[in-house]
């Protein structure tokens, strides 16, 4: 039998080509090896999107955007978190044995704290929900970048803990992490991120790709200077798009010398956009049938439902709730 893939997505407005990379092709390229379960995280959204017009909008956009790159709805099971409520179920169960200092150590946390932010129970209590998101579908193994790497170890530990407690009941998922994606760099060489505004939209007009690679810093060696490239930032992006020979071509403009970097940029910005241009001519496609997307959803939501509560039914009897 096929080994279960599950990783979740928020509803959080336009991806980008670090999403891109980082998670959501790994998604495509897994889902003939994996029984494969992407889920569209909008309980996690609650976080930071409290407005309803935007949480439906967004949701149906991220759907229309992972068909775009390819993801097929007859491989996998695309749904909702929300449409599994036994999640929210296991994760209260899960903080009855999980401690307050163990949920401390968390990063995303630890974060918030450094910055002297007022911390929703929400974002303390997330690695328990995404514990429970993982654990319930029985989940193999998990794509992540490295920034939620220690979510899936979280999640490894909490299934020991209930283990040791209850009985063999989870499984314990690996993270997948692609060294070459681990960290998708943005525009400003720290890690693409909305928060830091460094990012290269996926779906967006080629004119706009092209004006967002021009504004990228190089430095101030002459045209003339022989250059390596692997100290720019321009081409570490550059890297993610280019084949072979494209990825000679581009090596050569810097370290031969002669060429300036107002063309490298332009030869990068045409890179980025013949790869994008099929996803982002087919996601307008998508766009005229949203009852498409609801219908995915709706069926994903069913399949994601039935294999949670056969979950649930071995959790409650093992914890006497049954």
């Amino acid at each position: 039998m096929k080994k279960t893939l599950l990783t979740g997505i928020q509803p959080s407005g336009n991806p980008h080509i670090g999403n891109y990379f980082g998670m959501m092709k790994q998604v495509v390229d897994m889902q003939d090896e994996y029984t494969t379960l992407p889920f569209i995280a909008n309980l996690h959204s609650l976080n930071t999107i409290q407005n309803a017009e935007e949480m439906k909008k967004n949701i149906t956009n991220v759907v229309i955007d992972y068909l775009a790159i390819g993801l097929d709805p007859k491989k996998v099971t695309l749904f909702k978190q929300s449409d599994v409520p036994q999640t929210t179920e296991l994760c209260w169960i899960f903080n009855t044995i999980v401690t307050m200092p163990y949920l401390m150590r968390a990063h995303a946390f630890k974060d918030a704290e450094a910055k002297n932010k007022e911390i929703s129970v929400g974002t303390f209590d997330y690695p328990i929900l995404m514990a429970a998101d993982i654990l319930i579908q029985d989940t193999d193994v998990v794509p992540v970048g490295k920034d939620q790497q220690q979510h899936v170890e979280m999640a490894r530990d909490i299934a020991e803990k209930f283990n040791r407690i209850y009985g063999e009941t989870f499984k314990l998922p690996e993270a997948i992490i692609k060294k070459e994606v681990a960290v998708v760099q943005g525009t400003d060489g720290q890690k693409m991120s909305k928060s830091y505004g460094n990012t290269i939209p996926l779906f967006t007009s080629e004119e706009e790709t092209e004006k967002i690679v021009m504004t990228i810093a190089m430095d101030s060696k002459g045209i003339e200077e022989k250059k390596n490239p692997d100290d720019y930032n321009l081409y570490k992006i550059a890297k993610l798009f280019v084949n072979k020979e494209q990825d000679t071509e581009i090596r050569a403009m810097f370290e031969n010398g002669g060429v300036g970097y107002a063309e490298i940029k332009k030869y990068t910005a045409k890179i980025i956009n013949d790869y994008l241009r099929p996803m982002r001519e087919k996601r307008k496609e998508l766009e005229k049938n949203p009852e498409r997307v609801l219908e995915i959803l709706e069926k994903g939501g069913k399949i994601a439902n039935e294999r949670a509560e056969k979950k649930m039914m071995n959790v409650r009897k093992k914890c006497g709730l049954r």
